[in-house]
This record gives structure tokens, C-alpha cells and sequence, in this order.
């Protein structure tokens, strides 16, 4: 029996694991994106007030490399080719800022820790999206004030995007799956338990065991682009030029 005939409601939680293959580096590992970063003069808010510029350089550079030819690779392109040919209740919910998903043509998608090539303005709280670099003098197309805008970015501290939605679709899910996740990232890490409690059988598909792999009731380890395809029954995937 397929995955597709036996189950019908699936929740997928994927992190950075997923796209490491395509070229964007891993919140963690030791060649990671934070290496060079301590995380409290990049990722919080009290750095954004310390230092708007820093902080602003900082993802704009990020944003400049996930434009450089980073492309979606087999994983991104099987979620999304399950997901056109399921017929159940389907939900995306990504750790990720990347937008490899959705050039993958994945629909049903949460970006629980906010969107890369998205901008919100703290005066008018106007998201948008935005191709161009901030400063702090950047102004806001919307209500014309200077230095209020920030990345769509959730950091240290802040609340997750979604948790009422992915709180819904965890309650009611009969399969939960994690793909390429640390599991010591909160609330993120603690979805499989929620899963757990409502009955869903879960699943770890990962470069190696995640802090958490205990919670699974089965784990598949390897490259992403190898044992998503497989896993979900999607055959001869390749990365999609977009």
C-alpha cells in the first residue's frame, strides 16, 4: 500500500537539511551560515535596534546568495509532485526562509520562521515582497516612513508565523513527517510529540538521527534528494531549473 492510499492527512515539518543540497548552508553544521555570526549581533531583535545596518548587510547578502543560481533540488521537486497527486488533506510547514518550495510548485505551505525575499514595515505592518537591499534609510512604499523596515524574518526570541494553523493541522494529522531537521529547535522540535499524542505515525527522514530521533516510529537516513523521492514513491526527480 502507498503512502497516498494509506493515509489521508499528512503533515510534513522540513528544515534545513532539505536544502543543503541546493547549495544553502545549514543553520548548524560546523561550515554553517553562523559560523561567522554569533547569533546575538545577527538574529535578534535587540541587534536589529544595536546595529539596523549590520543586521540589514547581513541578510542582504543572505538574499543576494539564494538568488546566485541556487536552484530546488529532487526533494523540493518530490514534496511538491506528491503533493499535486494526493488527494487528502496535505500541509508544508518549513523552517526554512528559502523559496526553494514554492520553485519546486509546492501550494499548501506555512513559513513558520518568515520569508527571505519578504519585507514588513513596523509602523504600517505591511508584508511585501522586495528584490531590493535595506538600509536604514530604505523608506516604505506603503506609508512612506524611513527606518521602519525589517526581513520578514522571525528571529531569537520571536514568535513562529502560523502556530494556530500548524497546531490545527498537527491535531488531525494521521502521518507527520520531519525532513532535515536538527530537532533542537523549538517550537519546531516538539511537532512530532504533538503528532504523537493525536495518533499520527511518524517519521524522520534525515542526513543522520536528529536529538529527538526517539520520537519517531521510523527513521530513514541519507542525502534528501535520495530518500525523499524513494520515500514518497516519486521515481527519476531531478533539481528543476527555475
Amino acid at each position: 500500500m502507498t503512502i497516498a492510499e494509506k493515509y489521508r492527512s499528512i503533515v510534513i515539518l522540513s528544515g534545513a537539511g532539505i536544502s543543503a543540497e541546493s547549495g544553502i548552508r545549514t543553520f548548524r553544521d560546523t561550515g554553517g551560515l553562523w559560523e561567522d555570526h554569533a547569533i546575538e549581533e545577527v538574529a535578534t531583535y535587540e541587534a536589529y535596534l544595536s546595529n539596523p545596518a549590520k543586521v540589514l548587510d547581513f541578510y542582504n547578502q543572505r538574499r543576494r546568495a539564494m538568488r546566485a543560481g541556487v536552484q530546488p533540488n529532487a526533494a523540493h521537486v518530490a514534496l511538491a509532485a506528491f503533493e499535486d497527486r494526493f488527494d487528502g488533506n496535505f500541509c508544508l510547514v518549513t523552517q526554512n526562509v528559502d523559496d526553494l518550495h514554492e520553485r519546486a510548485g509546492s501550494r499548501h505551505l506555512f513559513h513558520m520562521h518568515g520569508e527571505l525575499d519578504k519585507v514588513r514595515c513596523q509602523k504600517c505592518l505591511e508584508v511585501f515582497a522586495s528584490g531590493e537591499d535595506l538600509t536604514p534609510q530604505s523608506i516604505c512604499p506603503w506609508c512612506m516612513a524611513q527606518g521602519q523596515l525589517r526581513p520578514h524574518i522571525v528571529w531569537f526570541g520571536e514568535m513562529p508565523h502560523f502556530m494556530d494553523e500548524i497546531e490545527q493541522a498537527l491535531s488531525s494529522c494521521d502521518l507527520f513527517i520531519s525532513i532535515g531537521t536538527s530537532g533542537n529547535v523549538y517550537p519546531a522540535a516538539g511537532f512530532v510529540q504533538t503528532a504523537r499524542r493525536n495518533g499520527a505515525h511518524t517519521v524522520e527522514l534525515n542526513l543522520e538521527p536528529s536529538l529527538n530521533e526517539t520520537l519517531f516510529a521510523e527513521g530513514i537516513y541519507g542525502p534528501a534528494t535520495e530518500i525523499v523521492p524513494r520515500y514518497f514513491g516519486i521515481d527519476g526527480i531531478g533539481s528543476a531549473e527555475c
